[in-house]
């Protein structure tokens, strides 16, 4: 091994210890009164190490971000944001609270109804929306609700997060790691249900059960909730945003017809949306304070974060890390073991590197497997992509540092006075995701098999 490739090696591990030294200690700061994130500086401290170094030139860093086809992180990045604001623009006009105060109320006093409605909803939302939103707007309403009706939050907080985290595996558009993973590889909208469709259901169905036996006791005390006001919501934005988001996702399962590009039509779609709901706020003589509130709700650390870790792992190929870690991996000849392989090892790295970071790890590691010139061995390639897809899913509810929506999640916790350890994440999540990952493992081999 080179000087220049150990140099590579040691800024890659340094890079990922300190993102998971901030992201445990401190990944915010307050400024102003307002909650910034930092998590995304030490990444972005080891990008500029290698182009300081001379380990990557910009030109090689320029030609990477740039190039031609669906691992562009360019157009993934805008893929992601521009859905993200969709579902936003929902959010923000209460659609949401709409719906969780109207399904909610169907529970009475009995709280096993309660717990089964509110996974219910957030897996349905989450197929349809994004997981990092749903958890975003769902935890404080919970933690709300559950102290007005003086009940512990913590069984239908760990249920929130598990669907929302289970449930975005279903359709591309679930996580962003579903977003890079499958972007990466050129797979299509409908090409991606197929495959993740029976895995997403099994293991939504298995973490339902088990979360049920874990808080079985807790649910068995009734409740006298207070009723909920249901928010206004004005019918004009609403149409806009549920015609343009439904449009959006009929048009990307349509994507591999129509020839065009998934970045291409939520982009499309988002400044349409931008667009009549200005003309809304102009006719009606109004700021169009809506559209800004999206744009800034959108979680544009993202963007640094994603794109620095996407210099480290071009350096790890540069230099040959990653074809090591894929001859390594690559070594299996089976569906069923490769999916094993790729399912476990996605799962832990998510909980070592965070799993953006992973997806762009092994979305480089399986284009540049042994088998990847073979065209005869296309199936075990597809098995290894979509394994990747459920670890990094699942990876999410193992520790809080499997998945930013952890670490956010956490945080609202602490924000709401709900106590909640390292230790009490772990100890839940370790129950729910192990037998999770194992049934979603279990469906992708079965699908594969078929």
């Amino acid at each position: 091994m080179t000087s220049s490739a150990i140099a590579v090696l040691v800024i890659f591990i340094l890079t990922c210890g300190g993102l998971l030294t901030l992201v445990f200690a401190k990944p915010h700061v307050t400024l102003g009164g307002k909650k910034l994130s930092i998590f995304w500086l030490v990444p972005l401290l080891g990008a500029l190490a290698l182009i300081i170094g001379g380990l990557l030139t910009p030109a090689e860093i320029a030609a990477g971000l740039t190039g031609a086809g669906d691992v562009n992180p360019i157009k993934i990045l805008l893929l992601f944001f521009t859905m993200t604001m969709m579902s936003v623009y929902l959010d923000e006009i209460g659609f949401f609270r709409f719906l969780a105060v109207k399904v909610l109320g169907r529970a009475g006093h009995s709280q096993k109804i309660l717990f089964f409605l509110l996974y219910a909803l957030v897996s349905v939302l989450t197929v349809f929306t994004s997981n990092d939103i749903i958890v975003l707007t769902f935890t404080p309403f919970i933690c709300h609700f559950s102290k007005n009706a003086r009940i512990d939050p913590v069984p239908y907080l760990v249920s929130e997060f598990v669907a929302a985290n289970t449930w975005s595996m279903a359709l591309i558009i679930g996580n962003p790691t579903n977003i890079y993973l499958a972007g990466s590889a050129g797979v299509d909208f409908a090409g991606y249900v197929i495959k993740m469709l029976l895995p997403t259901v099994l293991s939504g169905l298995t973490s339902m059960g088990v979360l049920y036996i874990l808080f079985r006791k807790k649910l068995s005390a009734p409740i006298d909730p207070k009723e909920e006001k249901i928010p206004p919501i004005d019918k004009v934005t609403e149409v806009l945003g549920l015609a343009h988001l439904g449009g959006c996702i009929v048009l990307l399962s349509l994507a591999s017809f129509i020839n065009l590009p998934m970045w291409l039509i939520t982009c499309i779609f988002f400044l349409s949306l931008v667009v009549c709901t200005m003309a809304v706020s102009f006719f009606r003589r109004r700021a169009p304070f809506l559209i800004a509130k999206c744009i800034l709700r959108a979680p544009w650390d993202l963007a640094p974060f994603v794109l620095s870790m996407f210099v480290l792992v071009l350096a790890l190929g540069k230099y040959g890390h990653t074809a090591t870690l894929a001859m390594w991996l690559g070594q299996f000849n089976s569906i069923p073991v490769i999916i094993l392989a790729f399912g476990v090892a996605s799962f832990l790295a998510a909980n070592i590197l965070n799993n953006i970071p992973m997806s762009v790890l092994f979305s480089s590691v399986i284009a540049v497997l042994p088998m990847a010139d073979d065209p005869a061995q296309a199936t075990l390639l597809s098995a290894a992509l979509f394994a990747s897809v459920i670890g990094s899913n699942l990876g999410a509810f193992f520790t809080p540092t499997g998945a930013l929506a952890g670490i956010m999640w956490t945080g609202q916790l602490h924000d709401h006075g709900v106590p909640f350890s390292f230790t009490t994440f772990v100890k839940y999540g370790s129950a729910v995701s192990i037998p999770a990952l194992l049934a979603a493992l279990g469906g992708l081999i079965a699908v594969f098999l078929m």
